[in-house]
């Protein structure tokens, strides 16, 4: 795939490859809440450039950080390519350590990977051949919009912020209008989702101040966590799957995201920092639709572009669950797989 760095190389992919992003993730070979990782090795002219930067850099923590050979293009539904992705970056980690692409040291093993938001240093708790905790550092994050009136078609006003943390989310209080937080709620969750973040991108449009990235192009609903779950939130994100077309309330639907989010929980805290309800180095445990869990910690305050900006860490845990070769015959009347509205 042509292009240098991975942001060159998301680019190209989705102006000239997207098919390969259907191929993967749409049916029959995927599903609506699939995602696909490209990984990339990185050449001889990249490594060097980024040994330079290793040894004018801070490391993870003060143990010796090595340099990865690889970096990685992720791609979600509805021709999405984000530049950073919390679960994606956690997956892309385990899955080269544990096929042994990037050699397993125990009890930790660092390395750095390559996003398209740049450069992602990776701290893996590593026992008997698994990765039991791999810690992200992820790029910095930062608030555009604090509670801002949205209206919605359909629903009214509606409190939102707008935040970057890897991907551009609109932030909402769920209990706000009246959603609980629940798998049996989903339908209704992803329909709310949907309307609200496309009613917001159009009346509050961000754009990347460093990078040629709009938004906001995802949401995260946030409530209390769940009773005795040791969280100190609960979040449910909904992504998009298909265009929404006010003129026809099939599409105003969406997906959930399993996982608690790392990108997502990076924008909350970021949220959470500017207002003042969380602090530098403390700690913060969010809890996903399906009762799963990612730590978050604020590691360094900086500045994007004059704005103020965290630097937060991600801890989680992902698991292989198959081996596979996907497979295209030359007569396959769907050579870009295909969706049917029931489940898209």
């Amino acid at each position: 795939v042509p292009g240098k760095t991975m942001l060159e190389k998301r680019s190209f992919m989705m102006n000239h490859l997207d098919y390969v992003r259907k191929l993967l993730i749409t049916e029959p070979r995927g599903y609506p809440c699939q995602n696909a990782n490209v990984i990339f090795q990185l050449d001889g002219e990249r490594l060097a450039e980024d040994l330079d930067s290793q040894e004018n850099a801070d490391s993870v923590d003060a143990e010796t950080e090595e340099v990865s050979k690889y970096g990685y293009v992720i791609m979600e539904q509805n021709m999405v390519y984000p530049p950073m992705s919390g679960h994606n970056t956690i997956c892309v980690a385990t899955a080269l350590l544990e096929t042994g692409m990037v050699p397993m040291i125990e009890p930790v093993t660092r390395f750095t990977l390559e996003a398209p938001s740049g450069n992602i240093k990776i701290r893996a708790i590593c026992e008997k051949g698994k990765a039991k905790e791999i810690t992200l550092r992820n790029v910095p994050c930062f608030v555009e919009h604090v509670d801002v009136t949205v209206l919605v078609p359909e629903i009214g006003d509606v409190t939102c912020s707008v935040a970057y943390g890897g991907m551009w989310y609109c932030i909402v209080d769920a209990d706000s209008i009246g959603l609980k937080l629940t798998p049996e709620n989903g339908k209704n969750i992803c329909r709310l989702g949907e309307m609200i973040k496309v009613s917001c991108r159009y009346q509050y449009p961000v754009l990347h101040p460093e990078i040629n990235y709009e938004g906001c192009d995802i949401l995260v609903f946030r409530t209390s966590a769940s009773p005795n779950s040791g969280a100190h939130a609960k979040n449910a994100v909904v992504m998009s799957n298909t265009k929404l077309d006010w003129n026809d309330p099939q599409t105003w639907t969406g997906m959930i995201d399993r996982s608690p989010c790392g990108t997502g929980t990076s924008a909350v805290m970021a949220l959470l920092h500017a207002k003042g309800e969380l602090a530098l180095g403390e700690e913060f445990v969010h809890e996903s639709i399906i009762g799963t869990f990612f730590k978050g910690k604020i590691v360094e305050e900086t500045t994007v572009a004059n704005k103020k900006a965290i630097v937060p860490e991600i801890s989680g845990q992902a698991w292989i669950t198959q081996y596979c070769q996907i497979v295209i015959h030359p007569t396959d009347p769907f050579p870009e797989g295909y969706k049917v509205s029931d489940i898209w």
